[in-house]
């Protein structure tokens, strides 16, 4: 797949509104017009024996099969469908010299920059047989500058790209989330997800670009913007800002700042909407309601008003926090109205099947009456974020854990978590981050001073990397600094779920002791400081319909179709019902494997009809 448009000199026009593209992009809020996807066929071979490196692999794959990418092997969609243990795989795909124009490279651009979404758990890379760089971490991106391997003067039409990846299933210090360490997929974990799973693309930039923008909302009109350059700014070089809101046809108007001495990065503060007397600076906020973009183009030009660089990019004008025991959005109490989402496909696993299943998954969670998405144990593809941020839907965004506490397991997870929030922070649809997950990696927290401190240092080191969201420690269980205190509780009664959370009185009791879990609500020290609490687990029953399979596992169990309505409705009545819930998320959106659990069939199917679904959820 190529890019949008071919290549051509550097025009700020030709940017398309990267509020309104079609969802390909793999990075929504930086577009450049030029790039060039390179999914789809290429070389494979397992390597269960680890000795590809020893055999000369780098310079070619031998007897390599074919695997669609960014399908793991393990999915059917891949074309491999083996989901055993292989921890070692290599992959090998040619470059041709079209492609590389298509990227966009030349006189302009000579830069060429080799982009993975996603390479789970490390990677290393080749290009005709020499070694171009590697990286660690399997859910976040890497980009690798493959210039002088590309552009060595050689006569060569074609170059060889070659990847190694290693994911060993048995160490469970690696961040893994729901990845399951048996051969076989149980209980609540699925299978694993090995290699390349999200998209790898090439793109040309200028020797002097714009590499990272990261938007941060600065009150109700205008918006804190930190831009990173890769290589040098010239002498005199200024970065040119223009905002625009495409949805009423307006301009915005446009800033101009010196970007002479701001290698690495410039800090501005970016005007984004001019009062009328006081009385219109909401009228470009963005709320699930109102998901309302503005787009930015960034110019960087010389001293002479030649354009060295132009990307589009966009931002959302929001601001989200806790007081007076509720979740805030916009400065005004906003209920939060959930649902878990695995953001897994039976036959492609983690990687979504084709791009345009990011937006149906958002028109989904909409569709069934909810407002807000909690991403489980992944961090998830940022085109499923773009369409939140376009659509309209509230996220959690939420670390894939480890399952071991060991030094090695606390610097893997916090390397990767750095990661993720750097490259997930500028989306207004992320609301709240969640580091750790009902103790995974931390099971001794409540005697452990180490992992006390661990879970503690995790939630701080968030709130430096982004002190504009709330931030929960240890979603579900054993809390101790938590911006909101969260409960899974997975009573199958309606009418005992609406009595444990009716009141104060019983928000006290529910805070104190062991909470539903049998673990200790509060640890090391923590009590209640009158933080919203929030049921982020609850649901979870099993329903089958006719037709789609045998029965799974779930928390409690349905007999038939109607039961199961008149359950999930009782469930969510209950919900409603308490006097200081602030806000809830039901498990879950899908079945996935052998949970069936799910609102929705694995294949996205309702099981009953969807608008039966949306009047349980929401009561209307």
């Amino acid at each position: 797949m190529s890019s949008v448009a071919p290549s051509g000199p550097l025009d700020p026009d030709t940017v398309p509104l990267a509020s309104r593209q079609d969802g390909r992009y793999p990075r929504p809020q930086l577009v450049r017009r030029d790039w060039v996807d390179l999914c789809g066929p290429w070389d494979f071979r397992h390597d269960d024996g680890d000795t590809g490196r020893e055999e000369g692999w780098a310079t070619g794959l031998p007897s390599p099969r074919t695997i669609t990418v960014p399908f793991p092997p393990e999915s059917e969609a891949s074309g491999i469908a083996e989901p055993g243990f292989h921890p070692v795989v290599w992959y090998a795909r040619t470059l041709g010299r079209d492609e590389l124009a298509a990227a966009g490279h030349g006189p302009r651009r000579p830069r060429l920059l080799l982009h993975f979404g996603a390479v789970d758990h490390s990677a290393q890379v080749w290009i005709d047989g020499r070694f171009v760089g590697q990286h660690e971490g399997g859910h976040t991106p890497f980009t690798l500058d493959v210039t002088a391997l590309l552009t060595d003067g050689s006569d060569a039409d074609e170059h060889l790209l070659v990847v190694r990846a290693e994911d060993d299933p048995h160490d469970v210090t690696l961040p893994r989330g729901k990845q399951d360490w048996h051969e076989d997929a149980h209980a609540i974990w699925y299978r694993r997800t090995t290699g390349i799973w999200q998209t790898v693309w090439l793109e040309a930039v200028p020797t002097g670009a714009i590499d990272a923008v990261r938007w941060t909302p600065a009150g109700p009109t205008a918006s804190a913007l930190s831009v990173r350059f890769r290589g040098p700014v010239p002498d005199g070089a200024r970065l040119r800002i223009a905002l625009r809101f495409d949805e009423r046809d307006e301009d915005l108007g446009s800033t101009e700042w010196d970007a002479t001495h701001s290698h690495p990065t410039l800090d501005v503060t970016v005007p984004v909407a001019r009062q009328r007397n006081g009385q219109a600076e909401d009228e470009l906020t963005w709320s699930p309601e109102t998901p309302r973009l503005v787009d930015a183009v960034l110019t960087l030009v010389d001293t002479d008003g030649r354009v060295l660089d132009v990307v589009g990019s966009y931002l959302g004008i929001r601001s989200v926090g806790v007081g007076g025991g509720r979740f805030l959005l916009n400065r005004q109490p906003y209920t939060m109205r959930s649902v878990l989402d695995q953001a897994f496909w039976p036959q492609s696993h983690l990687a979504a099947p084709h791009p345009l299943a990011h937006r149906q998954e958002v028109e989904l969670v909409k569709a069934l009456g909810f407002n807000a998405v909690r991403l489980h144990q992944k961090i998830e593809d940022p085109r499923f974020l773009y369409w939140a941020d376009r659509l309209g839907v509230l996220v959690w965004g939420e670390a894939p854990n480890a399952y071991e506490f060991s030094p090695t397991a606390v610097q893997r997870l916090t390397t990767e978590w750095i990661a993720a929030v750097e490259r997930d922070v500028s989306h207004p649809s992320i609301v709240t981050w969640v580091p750790l997950n009902e103790s995974w990696g931390i099971q001794h927290v409540v005697t452990d001073p180490a992992q006390q401190a661990y879970a503690r240092a995790l939630v701080d080191l968030t709130r430096a990397l982004d002190p504009s969201r709330p931030v929960v420690s240890n979603d579900g269980w054993e809390q101790q600094d938590t911006d909101i205190v969260t409960i899974h509780d997975y009573e199958g009664d309606g009418a005992v779920l609406a009595r444990t959370y009716a009141d104060e009185t019983a928000r006290t009791r529910a805070l104190e002791g062991l909470a539903p879990s049998g673990h200790p609500q509060f640890v090391g020290g923590a009590v209640d400081r009158g933080q919203p609490v929030m049921l982020t687990e609850f649901g979870g029953v099993r329903f089958r319909p006719a037709g789609h399979g045998q029965d799974g596992w779930g928390y409690t169990s349905a007999t038939d179709g109607p039961d199961w309505i008149a359950r999930v409705a009782a469930l969510h009545d209950a919900v409603r019902a308490s006097s200081f819930l602030a806000g809830s998320c039901w498990t879950q959106l899908t079945d996935t494997m052998q949970e069936t659990n799910g609102l929705l069939a694995a294949d996205r199917s309702p099981k009953v009809p969807i608008e039966q679904i949306r009047r349980a959820v929401t009561g209307g």
